[in-house]
């Protein structure tokens, strides 16, 4: 199922969440999919990164960002499981997953209860190869119209991270170790 298909039946083709999404969702693909080179030996599955690459972050329209283009009513964190929903609802199972996985570097359920997350109590950690490869992909990347087109350094990212805690920027870590970059 072509991922541009899916999103246009969510979204205006010429409104600006459109135009966010999938010049973001681009840019995470192709880094995905570099990421997916350096773990060859590990056969990821490139269809799958590259279609989940571009509709991980599907649920944004269902949050409240204007600078986004987004009006709906959820909080921005609860994206990743409003995108889960919309996916499964597509028959996607896999791609769902990695939509509510991707946020930071995954949200354990012990993270979600001692930050007080408006999220189901349970966890979104990245399990799957692919799964950990589109949510080390997106990390380089902004949905911010100011910075949309640059890719983040990786100290960029950590410092990013640490603020919501050693779990997530130790996940990162582990990933610039596999995926080399």
């Amino acid at each position: 199922m072509d991922p541009i298909d899916i999103i246009q039946r969510y979204y205006d083709s010429a409104s600006k969440a459109y135009r966010i999404l999938v010049s973001h969702g681009r840019q995470v693909a192709e880094k995905a999919l570099q990421a997916a080179q350096a773990v060859e030996h590990l056969h990821p599955n490139t269809d799958l990164i590259e279609r989940a690459a571009m509709l991980h972050d599907i649920g944004m329209l269902g949050t409240n960002v204007s600078k986004l283009g987004c009006n709906g009513q959820e909080p921005y964190i609860r994206h990743g499981v409003i995108g889960r929903e919309m996916l499964e609802r597509e028959g996607m199972p896999a791609e769902a997953l990695i939509c509510e996985r991707h946020v930071g570097t995954g949200i354990s359920a012990m993270e979600i209860c001692r930050r007080r997350l408006p999220l189901p109590k349970r966890d979104m950690l990245p399990v799957s190869l692919e799964e950990q490869i589109v949510c080390y992909a997106d990390k380089f990347f902004s949905k911010n119209i100011n910075r949309r087109n640059s890719e983040k350094s990786t100290q960029a990212i950590l410092k990013s991270l640490a603020r919501h805690g050693d779990e997530q920027v130790s996940r990162f870590k582990a990933w610039m170790e596999i995926f080399g970059f």
